[in-house]
């Protein structure tokens, strides 16, 4: 059994020092060292030796393997280094090329419309409120003049979560529910930014989430045509002083009368293109007097009180300004796209 050991010891590292690579190693290893390999029998088989050969082939045994395990540890360091030399012979790195450019964060297209917009609107004596995301049943449809079962509520199509009652608000629309209910009876002019979600087929033309600016004054004796000279003052200051605009009938439950309002397109110039799909017309806002019952809900006295509200998408007005054909882009997170602006 000794001169067994030996000869193994030999053999083995004679057929290391023709291992001319890592595959060649691995395999080497496996042969000689693995749980399979004819070491491992010898030293699992001393059970079955003498008393008197058990103690020398077990200390041979132990030599054999340390010295293939050192040698093999050598064998290895010595490929190693020698891919390295390669490696740095073979593959140079040119120094003198110009290296990549960093790339730099920018504000992103829709939050550089909403700081313009905020802008806008403060010049014209308007303040920013923050209401919350997550809302209940009540304040995004009940209040709002849209009782249970009431059919507009199939127009937002709605992300309910387990808990009964409890939704992603669909509209910014509750926020005017909360800051009338917080300032009541004191003058209101605010606008009310944020996002909202609805469960609906994510198409090149609509999102499950967007932004929104809603926008509510409430005050004595504010009429229609309030309503209609602030918003023609903000068009001018977003799209150009020359702009054109118009109003057109439309319905909202919790407005009346309601309008939706167009700008004449600032790409053709009124004429028709394919951006304001030959109309000439663009839309960029939906409004109307606040409904009597939601002022009521507000805590305003609709005898005594009036208002008016609108609501702004703000992609779909970076979209129009800058004649993006897909609204995905904005989430997707290209820079080819993002550093455009």
């Amino acid at each position: 059994m000794l001169e067994r050991l030996t000869e193994l010891e030999d053999k083995a590292l004679a057929e290391l020092e023709q291992a001319a690579g890592q595959a060649d190693l691995k395999a080497w290893k496996v042969k000689y060292l693995g749980r399979s390999a004819e070491l491992a029998t010898i030293t699992a088989g001393l059970r079955d030796l003498s008393k008197e050969e058990r103690p020398a082939v077990g200390r041979r045994a132990n030599e054999v393997k340390n010295a293939l395990e050192k040698a093999y540890e050598a064998h290895f360091e010595s490929l190693r280094a020698e891919t390295l030399d390669r490696s740095l012979r073979e593959e140079r790195l040119d120094v003198t090329l110009p290296g990549r450019s960093v790339s730099h964060g920018r504000v992103h297209p829709a939050n550089q419309t909403l700081r313009q917009i905020y802008a806008i609107w403060a010049e014209m004596g308007f303040q920013i409120y923050l209401s919350r995301e997550v809302e209940s049943d009540e304040y995004n449809f009940t209040l709002l003049n849209m009782p249970e079962y009431h059919p507009a509520r199939d127009m937002w199509d709605t992300f309910h979560t387990t808990e009964p009652g409890v939704l992603l608000r669909t509209h910014t629309s509750p926020g005017q529910i909360h800051v009338m209910r917080e300032r009541a009876p004191e003058p209101i002019r605010v606008i009310l930014p944020g996002m909202c979600y609805r469960y609906e087929q994510i198409t090149a033309r609509s999102e499950i989430q967007f932004n929104q600016v809603e926008g509510l004054a409430v005050g004595r004796h504010i009429t229609f045509a309030d309503l209609k000279g602030t918003l023609n003052a903000f068009a001018r200051r977003m799209f150009g002083q020359e702009v054109r605009t118009r109003f057109r009938a439309a319905h909202f439950p919790f407005t009346e009368p309601s309008a939706e309002m167009d700008i004449e397109c600032f790409i053709c110039g009124g004429e028709g293109c394919q951006v304001c799909k030959r109309t000439g017309w663009l839309e960029i806002l939906g409004c109307g007097m606040v409904h009597p019952i939601v002022l009521h809900n507000g805590g305003y006295d609709p005898q005594v009180f009036s208002g008016f509200a609108f609501g702004m998408g703000t992609e779909r007005i970076t979209m129009l300004k800058y004649g993006i054909e897909d609204i995905r882009y904005f989430w997707g997170n290209d820079l080819r796209f993002l550093e455009q602006f």
